[in-house]
């Protein structure tokens, strides 16, 4: 990383040129080929939220989330009205192209336009919509309009426990940063929180691995991919030492 010196002969960050402030993701619909991301409503999502969410029978889906299961779809739409409204997290749920229901949610949160960062988070796939095209495109989506945007870092954090989640950031070439011990109580339990970056000088390269992944020509046809996200992002990927 390139410093300057200052006029007392100490090292500071060097300057940041002909950068412009973005604006905060706005409340709209994001369309991709698999899936869109529509803002979330109560009213239209609810239902269908609550049953795809039930096909996680164990609840397992929910374990390093602040909030959840909720066993009642009143307490389901309760909660998500309340989230609907809310700016930051900027909550969108993912509803799949080919059958129109919505199968999952995430969100913009932590939104600070004057600082260049953005955190990607409350991510919740239903079992309809893990390990598909449509959540990673969803992911890429969110990706997409975070640096279009113009935000110079997003992050991802997620439970240190959270195996599942360390190694969604890694295939989608998020760069480990380390571990904040003790970060918060969430549920009653300690939380250690890993930390995740990624910044817009490494997006044209992940960008060019996303849509060259998303093409069909990646898929055999039983739907299996060829090229695997993570051998396209890896290189990508800082490793601190």
């Amino acid at each position: 990383m390139e410093n300057a010196l200052n006029e007392h002969g100490q090292p500071i960050g060097k300057l940041v040129n002909d950068w412009i402030v973005p604006e905060a993701p706005q409340r709209k619909v994001i369309s991709g080929q698999y899936c869109k991301l529509v803002p979330l409503d109560a009213a239209n999502h609810a239902a269908e939220l609550f049953q795809a969410f039930e096909k996680d029978s164990l609840g397992q889906n929910w374990t390093y989330l602040p909030y959840g299961p909720f066993q009642e779809l009143d307490q389901f739409h309760m909660w998500l009205s309340e989230q609907s409204e809310k700016v930051d997290p900027l909550f969108f749920a993912v509803v799949e192209a080919e059958s129109g229901f919505a199968v999952g949610v995430a969100s913009f949160m932590r939104i600070a336009p004057s600082m260049g960062t953005i955190e990607i988070g409350h991510i919740h796939f239903s079992p309809a919509l893990q390990g598909t095209v449509a959540a990673t495109e969803a992911l890429y989506l969110m990706l997409q309009n975070v640096f279009a945007l113009g935000y110079r870092r997003c992050e991802w954090k997620c439970n240190a426990f959270n195996e599942a989640s360390r190694r969604a950031a890694l295939r989608l070439g998020f760069s480990f940063e380390g571990i904040f011990r003790q970060a918060g109580v969430v549920k009653g339990r300690n939380r250690d929180t890993a930390w995740f970056s990624m910044l817009d000088n490494e997006w044209p390269v992940l960008c060019q691995a996303f849509e060259l992944w998303l093409k069909p020509a990646n898929f055999s046809s039983g739907g299996n991919q060829l090229q695997r996200l993570s051998e396209l992002t890896k290189n990508a990927i800082v490793k601190f030492t």
